[in-house]
């Protein structure tokens, strides 16, 4: 059995301690004699009940850092003496690891002495039962406790991995998500005050991952790699889990240093920037471990995807990273602006990023400049014939992730940069689904002033339809006389979801006044293009124009002349500045009323 004394002489020294004498220190004497000589005797049911009296001896003390201190090394140096009973050590291993981390989280050198208990236990016990002890004392209330216990415990965990020699596997499946749970669970708990401690955590956890790296130095084959997946997923994890503490300013520096040295696994792993910045890589290490027996350890890689996106972020606004990948990031970042399908892939991550609250402003104002520089307008001719592009569902995710910055960003220039990226991916979306995305963008939207700036690219898309229109020969032009523009139908079913609302009657003009005067200059624009040249009333049939007027305008111009009457009979500061929201409504309305009554003469 190895033994080690750093701290056996410190005992004697504390003995001419007022504290040497303290009542809890002698019961705690006391009970550990009581130890050895039950297993010295070979008296089963004594020595298991003297281990647990030792264990109940340090749960129940609420001394100072100085006597628990020497607690803790009255403990270490009863296991360090050479004639100490292996059956003894096994018992106290099963007893111990809770208590002594306990105090080892308080003040002074307790946590040393306690990592030392710790260390003992698994270098003299078996490593296996090992790690199933140190991982039900992982499950504990974090608030009975702190990140500094289990510092302790993740320390210990991590020399005992390197112990293991069979069925790694195996034995990291069992780990990891007691981990990961730990992870979580102390988030949830630390505020600004407590960031330091919080990215010990994680350093404790990063030893985690490089005792795995060692497992995976040591296999070979589809086994090495399965283990190297696993490993890139705890890896991502954590990174997602450390990146959230960074919305404490004064730990957002440290949080790069500890995520810098995260990426340091991943491309040990295999992963690389290129299958990072498209979510590949996460797909293919999931896809490994995608096995039935699999399906809930797996789930505590839920943010893998998080963890993915913000490596990049993370390469791109901190130095160090930045050196450390090299030219290598710089090259994965031209694959992906050349390559519309990767392009596509890479836009599509960084929805998990600026849709999460977890997240620093920082970060996601990072990830809208990295999805900046990635989106050009070069590759949109080329998107809108690509046969092989994402589905709906994945374009309209990111674009309500960029909106959810628009809506809640702190600054003035932030909420504009996204404004920026929701108009360059609109831009890059195939034509033949643009319409649709902005149709779904409209009827989910929860904010009338967020309605109107949508509504307003509407707008702009139907001006460069029609231009593009006006562009074509004439005589292709002449064989879709009397053909009303594929998006017609959709944006004249925007227009009415705003004018004549689902729920009934006008809309309420106090609430809604943006998003009614968007739609009225986008219905002005469609009768002014439907009004001129060969494709003279291909849009409003008969039915439809006579709607539009009795059934849209009329009725909205009763409430915009009632509501000005309201408004100015109250005379007060709020009810003049809504007169001047109104003025604008009211001379596009008219204008609208105009062309519409234009139209009718003619049918």
């Amino acid at each position: 059995m190895a033994r080690d004394e750093p701290f056996a002489a410190a005992v004697d020294v504390a003995d001419g301690d007022s504290s040497s004498s303290s009542p809890t220190l002698t019961r705690l004497r006391e009970a550990l004699s009581a130890l050895s000589e039950a297993f010295e005797s070979g008296d089963a049911a004594s020595s298991d009940a003297a281990a647990a009296s030792v264990a109940e001896i340090l749960s129940a003390s609420d001394a100072d850092a100085a006597l628990s201190e020497q607690m803790l090394r009255e403990v270490h140096a009863f296991l360090s003496r050479p004639s100490s009973n292996q059956m003894a050590v096994d018992a106290l291993s099963l007893e111990l690891p809770k208590p002594v981390a306990k105090l080892g989280a308080r003040m002074g050198n307790c946590r040393d002495v306690a990592r030392t208990i710790i260390e003992f236990f698994v270098s003299n016990c078996n490593p296996r039962d090992m790690l199933c002890i140190l991982c039900e004392a992982l499950d504990t209330p974090v608030a009975l406790n702190g990140p500094a216990y289990f510092v302790i415990l993740l320390d210990g965990l991590a020399s005992t991995l390197i112990l293991i020699q069979r069925r790694h596997i195996e034995q990291v499946k069992v780990v990891l998500p007691a981990i990961l749970r730990v992870m979580h669970a102390n988030l949830s708990e630390c505020d600004g005050e407590h960031g330091l401690a919080a990215v010990d955590l994680f350093s404790a956890a990063l030893r985690i991952g490089n005792a795995i790296q060692e497992m995976c130095k040591t296999m070979v084959n589809h086994r090495k790699e399965e283990l190297c997946s696993i490993l890139g997923l705890y890896t991502l994890q954590n990174i997602a889990l450390v990146s959230s503490e960074s919305k404490h300013q004064n730990i957002l520096s440290t949080c790069g240093s500890v995520v810098l040295q995260y990426s340091k696994l991943l491309m040990f792993c295999g992963f690389t920037y290129l299958g990072l910045l498209t979510g590949n890589d996460v797909t293919s290490a999931t896809t490994k471990l995608s096995k039935e027996e699999d399906d809930n350890f797996l789930d505590c890689f839920s943010f893998a995807m998080d963890g993915a996106s913000l490596v990049v972020v993370w390469t791109s606004m901190d130095d160090d990273m930045s050196k450390y990948a090299g030219a290598e990031f710089e090259s994965a970042l031209k694959e992906v602006q050349d390559n519309c399908i990767r392009k596509w892939e890479a836009i599509n991550m960084f929805r998990y990023v600026l849709s999460s609250v977890n997240y620093s402003w920082a970060i996601k104002s990072h990830s809208l400049d990295l999805l900046l520089t990635l989106v050009d307008d070069k590759c949109t001719e080329e998107t809108n014939d690509h046969v092989d592009f994402p589905c709906s569902t994945q374009i309209f995710a990111i674009l309500k992730a960029i909106e959810r910055v628009m809506i809640a960003a702190p600054d003035t220039l932030m909420r504009k940069k996204a404004f920026s990226s929701l108009k360059k991916v609109i831009s890059v979306v195939p034509s033949t689904q643009r319409f649709d995305i902005l149709q779904a963008l409209i009827e989910n939207s929860m904010f009338p002033s967020l309605t109107a700036i949508i509504l307003d690219l509407v707008k702009n898309e139907v001006l460069r339809e029609s231009r593009r229109a006006d562009q074509v020969n004439e005589s292709d032009r002449s064989k879709n006389v009397g053909e009303p523009p594929h998006w017609a139908s959709q944006v004249l079913e925007l227009v009415e979801l705003i004018l004549r609302p689902p729920e009934g009657g006008p809309p309420c003009l106090r609430d809604h006044s943006e998003e009614v005067l968007s739609a009225l200059n986008l219905l002005r624009l469609i009768l002014i293009i439907d009004s001129r040249g060969s494709r003279s009333a291909t849009m409003f049939r008969d039915k439809t124009i006579q709607a539009v007027y009795a059934d849209w305008l009329i009725p909205l111009r009763s409430i915009v002349s009632g509501t000005q009457s309201e408004l100015e009979k109250d005379g007060g500061e709020e009810e003049n500045q809504m007169v001047c929201l109104l003025n604008p409504v009211q001379l596009v309305l008219h204008r609208c009323i105009e062309l519409v009554e234009e139209k009718m003469k003619g049918l």
